[in-house]
């Protein structure tokens, strides 16, 4: 999952003000993008006046270089040292078709510097670049402050808030997602269009389970992958409750999964976990799940391809891994705190113990037997902030929607089994009417991160779906 990116840049200039602002201004700029880590594509002083864009010409230069840079370019940031030439800038945008996210930057004025030397006027100049996209049909983002300083700590909020929706608008216009096996006969709240994804650049490619679990049966127990995997899967969780056989069983299925993965170039999966895995092969695939959410490549359980979007979409915004859990049940008498709950699956990384205990799973054991449901995670998640997000495919619109929020895990007390974690979240009850009334499913996905607002941008204005935020 590629966490850095690149940005091309614009750096509006407009005659009748102060050109030296824009040799100024683009050096700070470039300096505040390096320190970020961020790659820049932008002209060079050599190719245009301060290497900024006022003219047609500009223009045209600007955008075949951005049309060269193409497959790497995530974003583009519009500063306006001056006032900057809309048209330019809008131009420019429109010759390189790249329809990825745009942030507006304008330099504020110094109160003490007004004489025409030194006067920006990127105040105004902001809103004719922001009329003119409005016109030319571009989205763009904003920052906070209508003028601020790079150098800021408000501006560096909201470079990093615009790395986050490139990364999770470049992501989920090319996702791949692989499916393991048929939705659960009692999960109607699973399904989903794959035309609908399909229409907004996810793809979605199926394996039945009786292939994967042919596939098993011809991995010989002194295949090289069996060891390197079995390592892997005793240093990522504690196994010695697990029979030794079932530890075999789960191991071989991994190397299957990951081999799958790997092959099809999938970015995140969802896997039929029960109950025909646990009656026809006899282990649960929690764990493996686990791992693979935990690597940043989310894998969602009950094939819920929905849910593996939105915990992909989560995990590109936060380079954190995400979860997938039930909104479960209440707690007590607080009508803003709940429990949320998987069996589980969860990422070993939210779990409040550093390496969790590999055990049976205690609700399908009840229908099939302890001895074919080893494999799954138990584990408290960590009292930390998240973000939430639920995204479904609504045949009934014709469109995606999603809702999403931020809230808090909790410290409060709770002993019970699974993967689980307290959570208050702002006006819960109001959430949990608005699941209910537009029909959304009990599952929802979690990260620990601060990232709703990178995200709803994200999802509506540049992927241009249908999404509530929920703000308590």
């Amino acid at each position: 999952m590629k966490q850095k990116i690149t940005l091309g840049l614009i750096v509006g200039n407009r005659g009748f003000f102060p050109g030296h602002l824009c040799e100024t201004g683009r050096k700070v700029i470039l300096d505040v993008l390096k320190k970020e880590g961020i790659k820049v594509i932008a002209l060079d002083p050599k190719d245009t006046e301060y290497g900024s864009v006022e003219s047609l010409n500009d223009a045209h230069k600007c955008a075949d270089l951005f049309k060269k840079h193409r497959e790497d370019i995530d974003g583009v940031l519009v500063t306006l040292p001056n006032f900057g030439d809309e048209r330019g800038i809008a131009n420019t945008l429109r010759f390189a078709g790249l329809n990825v996210p745009v942030l507006i930057h304008a330099f504020p004025d110094d109160a003490k510097q007004m004489s025409i030397e030194y006067r920006r006027d990127s105040f105004c100049g902001k809103m004719s670049a922001c009329n003119n996209l409005r016109q030319y049909g571009i989205p763009f983002t904003l920052t906070t402050l209508h003028t601020v300083d790079p150098t800021s700590e408000s501006f560096l909020a909201d470079l990093r808030k615009f790395a986050a929706v490139c990364r999770v608008a470049r992501g989920m216009r090319r996702a791949r997602f692989g499916m393991l096996g048929a939705r659960p006969v009692a999960f109607n709240t699973v399904r989903f269009s794959e035309k609908l994804l399909e229409n907004a650049g996810i793809s979605v490619e199926t394996l039945d389970l009786s292939e994967a679990f042919g596939r098993v049966s011809r991995i010989k127990d002194d295949d090289p992958r069996v060891a390197k995997k079995l390592a892997a899967v005793t240093s990522y969780a504690q196994t010695g409750k697990v029979p030794s056989a079932a530890l075999n069983r789960i191991v071989k299925l991994g190397v299957v999964i990951d081999a799958w993965a790997e092959d099809n170039e999938y970015d995140a999966t969802a896997i039929q976990c029960w109950t025909s895995m646990q009656e026809y092969f006899g282990v649960v695939p929690c764990t493996l799940m686990s791992m693979l959410s935990d690597s940043l490549a989310p894998s969602a359980c009950e094939t819920d391809i929905a849910g593996t979007a939105a915990m992909y979409a989560m995990a590109l915004a936060s380079g954190k891994p995400s979860a997938l859990v039930d909104w479960n049940n209440n707690y007590g008498d607080d009508p803003n705190k709940g429990v949320v709950f998987h069996c589980s699956n969860l990422p070993r990384s939210v779990f409040t113990d550093a390496i969790p205990v590999m055990d049976y799973q205690e609700i399908i054991a009840g229908s099939v037997g302890k001895d074919s449901t080893w494999g799954t995670l138990y584990g408290r998640v960590k009292a930390d902030p998240f973000t939430y997000l639920r995204i479904s495919t609504d045949d009934f619109k014709g469109r995606i929607t999603a809702y999403v929020g931020e809230g808090q895990f909790t410290a409060d007390p709770l002993t019970t089994f699974g993967g689980y974690g307290v959570v208050e979240v702002p006006n819960l009850q109001k959430l949990l009417q608005y699941i209910c009334e537009n029909g959304y499913e009990h599952h929802v996905s979690v990260n620990l991160s601060n990232v709703g607002d990178a995200v709803y941008e994200a999802l509506t204005k540049y992927m241009g779906w249908e999404v509530y935020y929920h703000r308590g």
